[in-house]
């Protein structure tokens, strides 16, 4: 049987050869079957990688490096591309592995399940990945209204609108996006995503370019704390916060939109994506931090305006805060997808038509609803460089950084005295310390923000 056939073969009896994780795809799980369509092209896998990857928490990058310094933020952000690229690429390995023995994997709990037991896939690795990408569609929805509220705020300094009002806006937008079908559906709107990406990176390098050549921005200062336990913590704060930039949490579902045979096509998705983070990522973070140095707040497109005054041209803000708002909109809705999949094969019928009433009334109204909680819960907490903290230790961490490197040990087995074997280990144990501090120093910040804080505000 040669690879293709074995690809076709699994879609019609997924995972058979192996533990039982599921059963018919195509008989019984409407998630895999409506939501995880492998239609796709190396191309549109890149676009969705870029989505989910290059995405408007790349503008907090300045601030985890006001925490850090230049010469530990430059090592956290290499070593997060690095290790990501690596990490991505062995799990995209493993998962061909599988396909090409009768098993392609579609979700990330199926091939925890598969390669470590059935206990690791439903407790651990899929109600992680649910709570990671549900709170990076709050995250996204908070941030839209964010910078639809500074939008608002520059063309109407008196205006009364609060912070949730825009928050909810954005939940609406979301809400109508979030009714694509399937994520293959999403390919466009990524590839958008991706243009807008560009721009806004662009935008906020050439604006902080600008404002450091200039006499307008603040004295820069780049030394850190001088209270032992505020940088401390800062440091681990920081570095959940490169680790949720690079986070992903859902390389098997976008692998699942490929069309068979998938051999290389992921590695040639993922070259296309990490061209953009490096050109993205590493323009915003140093630009940004040489123009502002530990004033740099956490969205660096806040330091355009200092004290009532803006920095540089009104219409520049509004348009960089444009673009950041519709691709948020993007980023929500693909990290949706494990939800939608989740909900699709609760409520949804294989044996009934994808947009029959059977389907369709039911897909409407729990999309909606998830969406809907998102939002009420993006309104209460506007706490964005906290909870991306908090999410990119608990969460990104382990997905991305430790189990792709065990599962590839685990499914390869390399010999104990190999580079890759003990490269593997030492990246599984550093990122398992790193996420444990990372968690504590985040919700330490989020007590002493929520000190100031009121519901509603």
């Amino acid at each position: 049987m040669n690879i293709g056939q074995g690809e076709s073969r699994v879609r019609s009896d997924h995972h058979q050869g192996g533990d039982e994780v599921g059963k018919k795809v195509i008989d019984e799980d409407a998630g895999a079957l409506f939501v995880l369509k492998s239609k796709g092209s190396w191309w549109h896998c890149g676009y969705h990688l870029t989505t989910s990857i290059v995405a408007p928490p790349l503008l907090s990058l300045p601030f985890a490096f006001a925490m850090l310094g230049w010469v530990a933020g430059i090592v956290c952000l290499v070593a997060g591309a690095v290790v990501t690229f690596y990490s991505y690429n062995l799990m995209s390995l493993v998962l061909e592995h599988n396909a090409h023995h009768g098993r392609r994997l579609l979700r990330y709990r199926d091939m925890a399940t598969l390669i470590s037991g059935a206990k690791w896939g439903k407790y651990f690795v899929g109600p992680i990945q649910l709570l990671v990408c549900y709170g990076a569609v709050i995250g996204s929805i908070l941030l839209g209204g964010q910078c639809l509220k500074t939008t608002y705020m520059m063309s109407n300094p008196k205006g009364g609108m609060k912070l949730y009002e825009f928050v909810n806006i954005v939940g609406v937008a979301s809400l109508i996006l979030g009714q694509f079908p399937s994520f293959h559906s999403l390919r466009h709107i990524n590839f958008l995503s991706l243009l807008l990406t560009l721009c806004y990176s662009a935008c906020a390098t050439v604006g902080s370019i600008y404002i450091g050549l200039s006499s307008k921005g603040q004295k820069r200062d780049y030394s850190l704390s001088s209270d032992n336990e505020t940088r401390v913590f800062g440091v681990f704060s920081a570095v959940g916060i490169i680790a949720t930039t690079f986070g992903n949490g859902i390389i098997p579902e976008i692998q699942a939109t490929l069309a068979p045979p998938v051999k290389g096509k992921m590695f040639k998705g993922l070259c296309i994506c990490y061209s953009v983070v490096t050109t993205t990522f590493f323009s915003v973070t140093l630009s940004g931090y040489w123009a502002f140095g530990n004033k740099s707040q956490e969205i660096i497109l806040n330091n355009f305006t200092h004290n009532g005054k803006n920095l540089v041209p009104k219409a520049f803000i509004l348009t960089s805060n444009l673009l950041v708002l519709v691709q948020l909109c993007s980023v929500a809705v693909v990290y949706l997808q494990p939800t939608n999949e989740m909900l699709e094969r609760a409520f949804g019928d294989p044996k009934s038509k994808e947009f029959s009433a059977r389907n369709l009334i039911p897909r409407v109204i729990t999309r909606s609803l998830s969406v809907i909680v998102a939002t009420a819960i993006a309104a209460t907490l506007p706490f964005y460089g906290d909870m991306a903290a908090l999410i990119g230790a608990i969460g990104f961490m382990p997905l991305d950084f430790v189990l792709p490197v065990v599962f590839f040990n685990l499914t390869f087995k390399p010999s104990k005295k190999s580079v890759i074997f003990w490269v593997n280990v030492g990246i599984a144990v550093v990122f398992s310390i790193l996420g444990v501090i990372a968690a504590v120093a985040a919700v330490r910040q989020i007590i002493l923000d929520a000190k100031t804080y009121t519901f509603f505000s």
